[in-house]
């Protein structure tokens, strides 16, 4: 997942940047996983899957603006997706008469992946708070995996200066996180 996660990042930043050949794969790669997304939560209106999917890519495309490339490009694209999918129950329900209850929906838009990307992004938030020197020793040592000798090699620190960066860093953000409690 973080491969593909990873790859769609590249091209959108590419496709911001003018690529107009990676932003067709974009699209197009987009389109693969919005129909499996909906799909699973369109069960009882298959016929409108393809409908909301190009409502959502026409969404993407008119709020490419609005990504940040230093966060998770799925979770923002899926946070379109959800919204979407919101849209079309509300009107869907509108339409027919029947009142359809969030809480009802709410199942249907929350999903594994998209509560992974967004604990990604809320570690990258926290971390973005941090000195550099700390930042990037958590980043590469707890959650890229890197030894702490390669983590040093990375940031040009030495490896007693990244076990002090992590010890601080993960410190100073238990401390944040309990006061923010």
């Amino acid at each position: 997942m973080q491969d593909r996660e990873t790859e769609l990042r590249r091209l959108m930043i590419a496709a911001s940047g003018g690529d107009q050949p990676a932003y067709v794969t974009l699209l197009s790669e987009m389109a693969l996983l919005l129909r499996g997304f909906f799909r699973k939560r369109m069960l009882s209106v298959p016929d409108d899957v393809e409908d909301v999917v190009q409502e959502v890519l026409i969404a993407i495309h008119n709020q490419r603006h609005t990504y940040d490339a230093g966060q998770p490009f799925t979770a923002w694209a899926y946070g379109i997706a959800r919204f979407k999918l919101a849209d079309f129950y509300r009107r869907r329900g509108a339409r027919g008469g029947e009142h359809i209850d969030i809480d009802d929906v709410e199942p249907w838009l929350a999903t594994e992946d998209h509560d992974v990307h967004e604990a990604q992004r809320d570690i990258g938030l926290l971390l973005d708070e941090l000195p550099v020197k700390q930042r990037d020793a958590i980043r590469f040592v707890k959650i890229e995996g890197l030894t702490i000798a390669e983590a040093a090699q990375q940031t040009g620190q030495s490896e007693s200066s990244v076990k002090v960066g992590i010890h601080r860093g993960l410190k100073a953000l238990a401390q944040r996180l309990r006061t923010q409690s």
